[in-house]
């Protein structure tokens, strides 16, 4: 099957491509897709790799699923649709955003214009079945976007990887350590972060200081 990903990506994901789990994968969601409501919409599954190339990604963030509200999911972590009221997480990055670099908090929790920017918003699953959490999960999503963290450490050089929770927290074995930068703190829901592990962890200004350290355009958060 010909997968529908920004052609960037293509040379470095072939491989996974044509293994056996991803097209066993693949005709799984076709299926979920046809019988059932699911999110995103079929155009938007792969849209974290659509608004980030390969060659401009510097910040890779790390979710776990896709909403799975009526049209709340838009393809990227943590993001929700113009328009769609925040989901408590997204208030809590927000919030610490509003903080830490001194800005107003956003009325659109569509983070598009940070994937346009270089900011992989990656969920290790990229589908989920309407109003079923996790229901996606264990059928293959988390080999492929291990094997594109894996790619995206083993390709380039000092990326920022933010590592929000004890699931995310995980995929640091992935990443080469000597070559990019890791930064970790408690998961922006609000069971977390009202416990004292969000809040005030500056992820978003190191971020940008280790961007402008490197020559990088810092992000516009």
């Amino acid at each position: 099957m010909d997968v529908k990903i920004h052609p960037s990506w293509k040379q470095y994901l072939k491989t996974e491509f044509e293994q056996l789990y991803f097209k066993r994968l693949i005709n799984f969601v076709k299926q979920e897709y046809t019988q059932h409501t699911c999110y995103p919409k079929g155009p938007h599954i792969f849209a974290a790799f659509d608004h980030c190339p390969f060659d401009a990604t510097k910040v890779v963030i790390i979710g776990q699923d896709p909403y799975h509200g009526p049209n709340q999911a838009n393809g990227l972590c943590f993001s929700v649709k113009d328009g769609i009221p925040h989901p408590p997480s997204l208030i809590n990055i927000f919030k610490e955003i509003q903080t830490d670099i001194n800005t107003t908090y956003p009325k659109s929790g569509n983070l598009e214009r940070w994937a346009d920017q270089g900011v992989l918003l990656l969920n290790a699953t990229l589908t989920v079945r309407a109003h079923q959490a996790g229901s996606h999960q264990n059928k293959g999503w988390e080999t492929f976007t291990d094997a594109v963290i894996r790619k995206l450490s083993q390709e380039k050089e000092n990326l920022v990887f933010l590592l929000w929770g004890g699931y995310a927290k995980k995929k640091a074995t992935l990443i080469d350590k000597s070559k990019h930068h890791i930064l970790t703190s408690g998961h922006p829901s609000p069971l977390s972060a009202n416990r004292g592990y969000w809040f005030g962890n500056h992820h978003f200004s190191k971020t940008n200081g280790i961007l402008q350290n490197l020559g990088k355009k810092p992000i516009a958060w």
